[in-house]
């Protein structure tokens, strides 16, 4: 017993280690090649370019994405995604020196993160889904919390070493990073055992797996539910989350200590909160957990439209990321214990759909209503019906609960 408890850990651990490494060195690139575009063009629609090849592929290829982790090997699945994302990065490696600078290299760094986001689309579901068939349930909240935490601190030191990297290199060497992370992940990957599932290998067109996944999603009450707080969620907060640099330079101050105190106090508050659920495991009830959430975010959200000082501003930022990073950690437990292994990767794909679907359309939604109304009034406006849609899921699970209890008896 001890011996397979130890092998489940080990192989955990190892896991986590590769995907976080490639993460680590994909975020660098990431970063440095916006602040590449920023600080040549300082233009608003080119970082528009750049954001909408982030997301957008990634948001197209999800659904394919989910169908392949449900037919092939998902560890497969994950070698090629990250192999993709690393040729792209080598590719324009190699052709940058023969680019002239100017709108030709900013079209074809626009196409490497093209690329680099349908590989993103494609790994997200397969990894998802392996995460289940590698720990045992009762510590899959804990598994997925200390997940969310490196995640964090990967996404708190990445744009320090990409400055740092910058700072003594250039563009292309930076580009290199990627390449060697990308191999160093594949090879700590190549010795986790995942176990060979392909319940739905040939099982009918993409489309149509496509519309089983969907379905399967939505006919199962509690999955569907999950999928569409998930994304009202990911929509509403996107004034107090992706927005928040935006409202401290116009409260609080343009200058460049304000800003860099948000963003560290934002990263922060995730990594905290993804050892909060790594150590603590949330409450037995993963719905109680996710409920309490919704309700904390909906109530630190009001709390930083109000805030009259910059010091309480960054309190209820940080506690605001706690709670982003309990219910990300939660939804996705709820589905992994919930959806049935045969397509539990398209409803994983699903889920990135509506991540990379929902925020750009958040961004498109409150970016031009902040230039017409104070962006305060609109983390109010989206604080309440957070609360709201908690207090929905704590009346839905007061009518199950004598329905539980009848079962039981």
């Amino acid at each position: 017993m001890e011996h397979t408890q130890n092998t489940w850990k080990r192989q955990t651990i190892l896991f986590l280690m590769s995907q976080c490494l490639t993460q680590f060195g994909s975020m660098i690139v990431q970063m440095a090649v916006i602040w590449y575009v920023t600080l040549e063009t300082s233009s608003g629609v080119w970082i528009a370019a750049f954001s909408v090849c982030s997301y957008l592929p990634q948001f197209l290829i999800s659904f394919a994405g989910g169908v392949w982790a449900d037919r092939y090997s998902r560890k497969s699945m994950i070698v090629l995604a990250d192999g993709m994302i690393a040729a792209a990065t080598l590719v324009m490696f190699f052709l940058m020196p023969g680019i002239a600078p100017g709108n030709g290299l900013l079209t074809a760094l626009l196409i490497m993160s093209a690329v680099r986001s349908l590989g993103a689309g494609i790994q997200t579901p397969a990894v998802s889904s392996v995460i289940p068939g590698l720990v045992p349930e009762k510590h899959l909240i804990r598994c997925n919390g200390i997940y969310m935490a490196v995640q964090s601190a990967v996404q708190f030191a990445a744009p320090a070493a990409a400055g740092a990297v910058l700072a003594v290199g250039t563009l292309r060497t930076t580009l290199l990073i990627d390449v060697f992370t990308a191999v160093f992940g594949i090879g700590l990957l190549s010795c986790v055992c995942i176990a060979r599932k392909t319940p739905q290998k040939g099982s009918g067109s993409m489309l149509s797996d496509i519309k089983t996944g969907i379905r399967y999603s939505f006919s199962d009450r509690s999955i569907g539910k999950l999928l569409i707080v998930y994304g009202l969620f990911i929509f509403l907060s996107v004034p107090a989350g992706f927005m928040a640099g935006l409202l401290v330079s116009r409260v609080y101050g343009d200058t460049y200590w304000y800003l860099t105190a948000s963003e560290l106090v934002g990263s922060a508050g995730m990594t905290v909160g993804g050892m909060l659920m790594g150590t603590w495991g949330g409450f037995r009830s993963r719905m109680k957990t996710l409920t309490l959430g919704l309700a904390a975010l909906g109530i630190l959200t009001i709390g930083m439209g109000v805030s009259p000082h910059f010091i309480l501003y960054l309190v209820f930022l940080f506690a605001y990321s706690v709670a982003i990073t309990v219910i990300q950690t939660a939804v996705t437990t709820l589905i992994q214990e919930t959806a049935d292994t045969a397509v539990r990767g398209r409803v994983f794909g699903l889920m990135g759909a509506l991540y990379s679907g929902f925020l750009p359309l958040g961004m498109l939604a409150f970016g031009p209503l902040a230039d017409l109304f104070p962006l305060q009034w609109l983390m109010i406006g989206t604080g309440v019906p957070l609360i709201a849609i908690s207090l929905c899921f704590r009346a839905d699970a007061r009518k199950k609960a004598p329905t539980n209890e009848r079962k039981q008896r």
